[in-house]
């Protein structure tokens, strides 16, 4: 009676102890995401700025104030001076951008779906990403002319060459074993590169997109200094032999605007295409 008895105690004891709420681990996630969070970092850069000005920290000669920028920013804007200049920038880098998407995207489906295509082209791609981009400049004046042609074809190396490392990365980083599950399955060459292959090289290939997004508006900075006769570089460029801060700030900031805003774009994308993937972004 006495280990009935203490066996029933037993048992509602443990009864007692699984209903009382459990103590909740702290999660390893980075937990939700914060809307406009990325605007956090450049309004903090932003506040310091304007404060270390009011502060007269900073020279205005070198540094000037973010209100100075924007009054300089808005004559720019009113004198039509800065909307050229921005529709010059933005056809360049637009068309440099759609070639080297282009070129990115085929050359690593060649490569990473082939054998031969990976021995003709990874390595003459990687040698090409082992010389610098900019490098290529005297080069190309000499074959291209120094119009406009030449500094769109730097441009599409620049958007090219991540675009296509990321995406054949993610090719050759196909996991075997869903191969053998297509040829089991009986899939077609067609069936197989649309059902597995580019949803297994879209997270790699957008990796890409955004390296290539941001390198199209450095490589621009530089080309838009050589023998152009408007864009944002020119801007900068002109207002630096007369000793114009505002005007270089005024440019830089709108790069920056403009890199901020594709970049988000892409994202923006990638989490529509991707929403089947459960990460620690999501």
């Amino acid at each position: 009676m006495t280990a009935m008895t203490t066996t029933t105690l037993h048992k509602a004891a443990v009864v007692v102890a699984d209903e009382r709420p459990r103590e909740r681990r702290r999660g390893l996630a980075p937990g939700k995401r914060l809307p406009a969070a990325r605007l956090a970092g450049p309004l903090l850069v932003l506040a310091l700025w304007a404060l270390a000005s009011a502060a007269e920290a900073l020279d205005p000669a070198a540094i000037p104030a973010p209100w100075t920028v924007v009054e300089t920013g808005a004559q720019l804007w009113t004198d039509g001076t800065l909307v050229t200049d921005i529709l010059t920038s933005l056809q360049r880098a637009a068309s440099g951008f759609a070639i080297g998407l282009t070129a990115g995207i085929v050359l690593a489906l060649a490569s990473g779906l082939t054998r031969t295509g990976e021995a003709l082209i990874d390595g003459t791609v990687n040698l090409n990403r082992a010389i610098p981009t900019l490098g290529l400049i005297p080069l190309f004046i000499l074959w291209l002319g120094i119009g406009e042609t030449f500094k769109i074809a730097i441009i599409a190396i620049v958007v090219y060459i991540p675009i296509y490392l990321n995406t054949h990365a993610a090719l050759s980083g196909i996991d075997n074993r869903f191969v053998e599950l297509a040829e089991v399955q009986g899939l077609s060459k067609p069936r197989f590169i649309r059902e597995i292959v580019i949803p297994g090289a879209l997270p790699g290939f957008f990796v890409g997109l955004r390296l290539g997004v941001t390198g199209s508006w450095l490589g621009l900075v530089v080309l838009e200094q050589i023998n152009a006769t408007s864009g944002l570089g020119y801007m900068m460029f002109q207002a630096t032999n007369y000793g114009q801060s505002d005007v270089i700030l005024v440019g830089l900031v709108v790069y920056g605007v403009f890199g901020l805003i594709s970049d988000s774009t892409v994202r923006l994308i990638e989490r529509r295409v991707l929403s089947w993937r459960r990460t620690l972004s999501s």
